[in-house]
């Protein structure tokens, strides 16, 4: 399967909120009927005020997945500081897994990155995420435990970080 990425379009925002959620839920990383699901399924908010980027079968434009990225010290941005870049809620649905649709989209994160000459990146990930610490970890990504926050008590966020 061919997978382009790029920017979201008007057209990918509903395929792309489906596909966050189901990965955030399916997974058990968030209950179906809690508060972030609404977050997760905002990408009209996501790409007018960070960059969502989607992963699209180049055959009929289907969404596998997305990703969203924003620069440090901006409203999306937990964790990254203003020289780094962060990506949020990356999902792959669950037809698309074992093709590289995650790893596309983390590149072109970092590309982006990249682009905008920026020092590195910097992101949060659940300890249960495990399948995305490989992919990181692979991608040349460090833990960077010092930086491990709790955005409210009893969730714990491990940080990522890779230096350009």
């Amino acid at each position: 399967m061919d997978t382009v990425i790029r920017r979201a379009r008007p057209e990918d925002l509903v395929a792309a909120g489906d596909v966050t959620v189901e990965a955030f839920v399916g997974d058990g990383h968030t209950p179906a009927d809690g508060d972030y699901v609404r977050l997760l399924r905002d990408t009209v908010r996501r790409s007018a005020e960070a960059e969502l980027l989607v992963a699209v079968d180049a055959a009929d434009g289907r969404v596998l997945g997305c990703v969203t990225f924003a620069v440090g010290g901006t409203e999306w941005a937990d964790i990254a500081r203003p020289e780094e870049g962060e990506i949020r809620m990356l999902a792959v649905g669950a037809a698309a897994r074992g093709r590289g649709v995650g790893e596309a989209l983390v590149r072109a994160a970092m590309d982006r990155s990249r682009e905008l000459g920026l020092a590195g990146m910097a992101f949060s990930t659940r300890p249960a995420m495990t399948a995305a610490h490989r992919l990181y970890e692979r991608l040349g990504f460090v833990r960077t435990p010092s930086r491990d926050w709790e955005p409210r008590p009893g969730i714990d966020l491990l940080v990522y970080a890779l230096a350009f």
